[in-house]
């Protein structure tokens, strides 16, 4: 495999941990009021429908004949979206301007609207949680799946699954010590960086926009990283000083 795959696999590895885990937490807060076996039986419902999306969206997309380069300007454009919503959250999470995503305060808060609800409810909140963060992933499976292989797009994001369900599992609690913000926001700039590339390489010719190939994703990757960090240092909220302290 070549740069442009390993790039897109660990993209697409990183951004389905960061939904799965934010699914599984949802899960577990209703697994702990109607059971493992309910709530595990709405999660795999959800990820049944996220299936078949994937698998008919792959059967199109191989039917569909189209000129690759349109294909490619046009995914690009669609991940730079996608990954530039990420990417200013994240800045505006470092530059304190933004609270960060809590785990704990979203199992706590799942656990407290479904502590008194019917078990059918609680039932339709895993369900809906899993479906809502299966289709981010069902998009980005879509998006770089195209440029890469759909096979290893789709692989990427089930080992993603299957991790997050494993450690999960043992941990039986928020996975509250993955650092989602540094994760979305790496995933952001490497998004960005693919579509960068694919969305000016589709548009004019790929060969005279990026004369360096595939090593171009690392050099956007970093322009990305440094950027953001710069913007978050730039934008950073001041820290009020301290009673009694100095002026």
């Amino acid at each position: 495999m070549n740069a442009t795959q390993w790039g897109g696999m660990t993209a697409i590895f990183l951004a389905s941990a960061v939904e799965w885990v934010e699914a599984f937490t949802i899960v577990l807060a209703v697994a702990l009021t109607i059971g493992w076996a309910r709530a595990a039986g709405a999660a795999a419902a959800a990820l049944a429908v996220v299936a078949a999306l994937i698998a008919v969206t792959g059967a199109g997309l191989n039917v569909v004949q189209a000129d690759i380069n349109i294909i490619r300007a046009a995914i690009g454009l669609f991940l730079l979206l996608f990954g530039l919503r990420w990417y200013v959250k994240a800045i505006r999470r470092y530059a304190g301007r933004t609270k960060l995503h809590d785990e704990a305060k979203e199992f706590a808060e799942t656990r407290e609207k479904i502590d008194h609800a019917e078990h059918r409810v609680a039932w339709a909140v895993a369900f809906k949680g899993v479906l809502l963060e299966g289709l981010e992933v069902w998009l980005l499976v879509v998006a770089l799946g195209r440029g890469i292989s759909y096979g290893q797009a789709t692989g990427s994001a089930v080992a993603a699954l299957l991790a997050v369900i494993a450690v999960g599992l043992v941990l039986r609690q928020p996975l509250t010590r993955v650092p989602e913000n540094t994760l979305k926001f790496l995933v952001a700039c490497a998004l960005l960086s693919f579509g960068t590339f694919w969305s000016l390489g589709g548009l004019l010719e790929e060969a005279r926009v990026w004369p360096l190939g595939d090593a171009t994703l690392l050099m956007l990757f970093t322009v990305y990283v440094v950027a953001g960090r710069l913007s978050a240092f730039k934008l950073r909220v001041p820290q009020l000083a301290t009673p009694g302290a100095r002026a």
